[in-house]
């Protein structure tokens, strides 16, 4: 391995707290380490949110080093108390195994999970279901102090707001995996966000304890992301960026990333992209010399883009923002003007043939018959990308594309989505 892998890490200024940077960086020099991450159960899909720890993880498989993906089937039946001011809700035992199943399918999507360099998937409620209550308060629970977990940032913030006993023993379970995956899975490391430091600890102090004081684990975690606005990372106003194209289609999912401030698509760059050091300090510097070229964007956008959809989706994205921008309506698929127009204002059409300034006014997109005659006459309706001049055109439902859409773009800018009903 030419470049350490910490090394790389701080260069792309992903690293927050280490348990024993020193002990870390000399392990990672001497072996191929094992190494975890966790992510529970929560919902059905990651959003980009969930995305930042796992990047990490990958960059250790790249670099030759033996990453494990986590799913809390166990954990997620408890709920981690980071971050949140109040309890979370319990899901059912099936809610819990349909989201497991769905995080499962996208990590496999996202993740090398075949031959040499494989990531391995695991899921803690395998061994812990295991346990009995006599077996976990007496083998574990024993070997946590409720003056050090109460001293613990995730607990000590919800004290007074409250904290059920069930969300108070989450950093037990999450200790269990961690001494679990040490002697069972060789796993050495465990990395987290920065809201995890207190959980990844405790693990580390379990396996001390079970294992003997010389026991090599560590622990690292990578930075609060923030915007450069202050607010968080990955919320819009139409809500989370997520990983599944069903939620976040993936024009959307690569618009987000387009419209990266210039102040924070470097640090994007380094997080996300798997781009080298020489390529994203030539952005860098374009991004301070041709901002109006948005050269980074275009590159964060494109790598996280093909890295979740893959290529296919990407050119999809890519067509669609193309489209829009040169008004090249027609080029699209039924399908791609679903994804580019879903937040655009939409209008109903029944499938009968009707004059232009009659149906204009119907469907609503004009106030009234003057009204859409001046904008006709003055060239400021286009439909389907080209511009409307005729008072007596018929829009007849073989003008629609796929037989499903209109498009009717009103002045420069706004466009206006007609769905023709079945």
């Amino acid at each position: 391995m030419a470049v350490n892998i910490i090394d790389e890490l701080e260069w792309r200024e992903a690293i927050n707290q280490q348990t024993d940077a020193e002990g870390l960086r000399e392990l990672t020099n001497e072996k191929a380490v094992s190494l975890y991450c966790g992510v529970d159960p929560t919902g059905d899909s990651m959003h980009i949110g969930h995305l930042i720890p796992f990047m990490v993880l990958k960059r250790f498989q790249l670099a030759g080093h033996r990453p494990v993906i986590l799913i809390g089937g166990a954990t997620g039946t408890i709920g981690d108390p980071s971050g949140r001011q109040s309890e979370r809700s319990l899901q059912t035992l099936e809610q819990i195994q349909e989201n497991v199943d769905a995080l499962t399918a996208q990590m496999k999507k996202l993740f090398v999970t075949e031959g040499d360099n494989q990531i391995r998937l695991v899921n803690n409620y395998d061994w812990t279901h295991k346990i009995n209550v006599i077996e976990f308060l007496r083998d574990f629970g024993k070997n946590f102090s409720i003056n050090t977990m109460l001293a613990k940032d995730v607990v000590s913030s919800r004290l007074e707001s409250g904290i059920s006993f069930t969300e108070f023993s989450y950093q037990i379970l999450q200790s269990l995996d961690y001494l679990h995956l040490y002697k069972h899975e060789d796993v050495q490391l465990q990395i987290g966000g920065s809201d995890q430091w207190g959980n990844i600890t405790s693990g580390l102090d379990l396996i001390r304890k079970k294992e003997g004081p010389e026991a090599k684990a560590f622990g690292l975690t990578i930075p609060l992301m923030l915007k450069a606005d202050g607010t968080k990372f990955g919320k819009t106003a139409g809500g989370a960026i997520w990983l599944d194209p069903n939620k976040t289609t993936p024009f959307e999912f690569y618009q987000f990333w387009a419209n990266t401030d210039d102040r924070d698509v470097v640090k994007y760059l380094k997080y996300f992209t798997f781009l080298s050091k020489e390529q994203i300090e030539e952005l860098a510097e374009k991004v301070q010399t041709e901002p109006h070229k948005r050269e980074a964007q275009k590159a964060l956008a494109e790598e996280m883009t093909k890295f979740v959809h893959g290529e296919e989706m990407l050119e999809q994205a890519k067509r669609i923002t193309a489209a829009l921008f040169t008004g090249d309506i027609k080029s699209l698929s039924a399908d791609e003007i679903e994804q580019g127009f879903k937040e655009m204002p939409t209008y109903e059409s029944t499938l009968e043939t009707k004059n232009i300034v009659d149906w204009l006014v119907e469907i609503g997109i004009e106030p009234s018959k003057r009204q859409a005659r001046e904008d006709i006459t003055k060239g400021a309706i286009s439909m389907n990308g080209e511009r409307v001049t005729d008072l007596e055109l018929e829009v007849t439902p073989s003008l629609a594309i796929g037989g499903r859409f209109i498009i009717i773009r009103k002045g420069k800018k706004n466009y206006s989505l007609v769905k023709l009903s079945q």
